[in-house]
């Protein structure tokens, strides 16, 4: 139910000719009510690796204290999500089918998420040996990257 209405609202949105500001801004919204912290006070890193990826949420230095508990939850939660071989969350964050995710859904036995605590967040360590899986996690992560503006890397210190 909560799919349809966001992909409605995508749409209707989309139709009424809003800008990528305002489409980005839309997004981030319900990355909000998806993942309970604010995506302006937070930082994702969509990092590929030989063996598949990373996904990194970290507040930032304006909101250390707050939301920390919620981002590893949130982690622990989209782990368990994909383990399973549910991307519900990716969808309905960026209001479609995310890419990658049909191959990582197929080959979920081939692919394992570990989640990592971080000092201001949490990270899900994403691996594989088999390579379309790896080219699946290499899709979903770029796509993610572009989505929400973020980096492929961690900055240095």
């Amino acid at each position: 139910m909560l799919q349809a209405r966001l992909l409605a609202a995508a749409l209707l949105l989309g139709a009424c000719g809003r800008t990528k500001d305002a489409d980005f801004a839309a997004m981030q919204e319900r990355g909000r009510m998806v993942m309970g912290v604010d995506q302006y006070t937070s930082a994702h890193v969509f990092e590929d690796l030989p063996d598949g990826g990373r996904v990194v949420l970290d507040r930032d230095s304006t909101g250390v204290s707050s939301g920390v508990a919620t981002i590893r939850q949130h982690m622990r939660d989209i782990a368990a999500a994909f383990q399973a071989g549910d991307f519900n969350k990716p969808f309905q964050v960026h209001a479609q089918v995310v890419p990658g995710t049909a191959v990582m859904q197929a080959r979920r036995s081939a692919i394992t998420y570990e989640v990592v605590d971080r000092p201001r967040g949490g990270e899900v360590r994403i691996r594989s040996a088999d390579p379309a899986a790896v080219a699946a996690i290499h899709e979903f992560l770029g796509f993610q990257r572009a989505g929400h503006h973020a980096a492929g890397h961690e900055p240095p210190p």
